[in-house]
């Protein structure tokens, strides 16, 4: 308890420019509750250079509980597709009746005469979607789609982490790739549009930032966040939710 109480101090005082990266794994069921309330629709937020967009198509507000594919029940999985076909296959897939999203930030790139704005997936190549894994076919079958990941034996993404993203985005918060990050801090937002999510904790020159990453795919985002509306996660907490859960 000490320990956590130095950490706890040491994190929101301000006086270090990094949070010193842990060991361990994230590995937590989903936090249900906190997330049921977040609202669909998605958003358009504004930044200088890019800024989430509505993934045309978003499902509505609500992460289904975790459950167990070895009953039939459905998960979210990642689906690998073709380059550029992202909102091809997210359409595709909600035709047929699945939850699927693909979220897209927008980004100014320059060109010879100008500077323009254009969309780019916040994850390149994938699409995520729930659906049972043991009636993949129709799936599988979607024009655009090449493969689940992984290949061979495929797993559903992490439960928080899918609930993340989704919390992303759907806040309208400036949002942009960020590389994979595996340890660190852990927090958990508290207030605001991100209320729930969690992800790793990270201070870059003076502001503070939410990574949450997707381990399945090895890739994460990053959001601007307020370092009053967080709160720290410690080993206790990740034992208390797992009991809970």
């Amino acid at each position: 308890m000490l320990m956590s109480n130095l950490v706890h101090r040491e994190l929101f005082t301000g006086n270090r420019d990094k949070i010193e990266p842990t060991s361990r794994k994230y590995t937590k069921k989903n936090d249900e509750t906190r997330l049921q309330a977040l609202s669909s629709g998605g958003g358009v937020g504004s930044s200088e250079n890019t800024f989430l967009i509505e993934a045309p198509g978003l499902p509505g507000s609500y992460i289904p509980p975790r459950v167990d594919s070895a009953t039939g029940s459905s998960r979210w999985y990642a689906l690998y597709v073709r380059s550029r076909h992202e909102k091809v296959v997210e359409g595709a897939l909600r035709g047929k009746g699945y939850a699927a999203f693909s979220p897209f930030y927008r980004t100014k790139r320059k060109r010879v005469d100008r500077i323009v704005e254009i969309d780019v997936p916040l994850f390149p190549g994938y699409v995520f979607c729930q659906f049972d894994v043991t009636k993949r076919l129709p799936v599988l079958i979607t024009p655009g789609i090449v493969q689940m990941v992984p290949p061979n034996c495929p797993e559903p993404v992490n439960d928080l982490e899918i609930s993340s993203i989704r919390a992303l985005a759907m806040s309208g918060r400036p949002v942009q790739p960020w590389p994979f990050l595996s340890s660190g801090q852990r927090i958990r937002m508290l207030a605001g549009p991100l209320v729930g999510a969690q992800g790793i904790f990270l201070r870059v020159k003076d502001q503070y930032h939410l990574i949450v990453s997707v381990t399945l795919l090895q890739r994460a985002v990053s959001v601007a966040v307020e370092k009053d509306a967080v709160e720290p996660l410690f080993r206790e907490d990740d034992r208390a939710q797992s009991l809970r859960a």
